[in-house]
């Protein structure tokens, strides 16, 4: 963030998606939360909104993009390509995340991560960030990748869903305290 004018115009940006999502997922008929637990529903739970997760990166291309089967929570499976990866620094520690691809799909990124804040602090099977182009780009085609946009699959809300696993590839060391929090059900 340059300003402390784009800062404040940032976090208002972020609380008001927040916002949003606790209103779908209170009321919406779509919503994960179990419509016996809405009543009691008073939003999600999530870190303070803080710029520093929030990064500018390159999407270092894969020659070859491999497929993939990725486990579900129910036993299922999932197929993605694995087109890239991004490198960043999270509190001094250098970290990569493969981006992932549903096949057939040239316009979004799916990048799934498990961190140590997993189990304690977040859901412990990992949360997810979604990049859409080229929405989530900058002007130079780096991709932004913002941590307090990380969210818990609908399986931590109800098992009543299938979601996909993290991919080792993709379990971190470092703790990523940005986005939603263990659900509060």
């Amino acid at each position: 963030m340059s300003t402390d004018t784009d800062t404040d115009a940032y976090l208002r940006r972020v609380r008001e998606e927040r916002a949003r999502k606790d209103e779908f997922f209170g009321e919406h008929p779509r919503s994960p939360i179990p419509q016996t637990a809405r009543s009691d529903f008073d939003g999600l739970r999530y870190f303070d909104p803080d710029p520093s997760y929030r990064f500018e990166a390159t999407l270092h291309e894969h020659d070859d993009p491999e497929r993939i089967t990725v486990e579900t929570t129910t036993d299922g499976a999932r197929e993605y390509d694995t087109v890239g990866e991004f490198r960043i620094a999270v509190d001094g520690d250098d970290v990569t995340l493969q981006a992932f691809r549903s096949p057939g799909d040239d316009h979004r990124l799916w990048v799934p991560f498990r961190d140590a804040t997993g189990g304690e602090e977040t859901y412990p099977a990992g949360r997810y960030l979604d990049l859409e182009a080229p929405d989530d780009r900058t002007a130079d085609g780096d991709w932004v990748l913002d941590f307090n946009e990380a969210y818990n699959p609908y399986c931590a809300y109800s098992a009543a869903y299938e979601c996909p696993l993290v991919p080792v590839d993709n379990w971190l060391d470092v703790a990523i305290r940005a986005g939603e929090r263990l659900p509060d059900l």
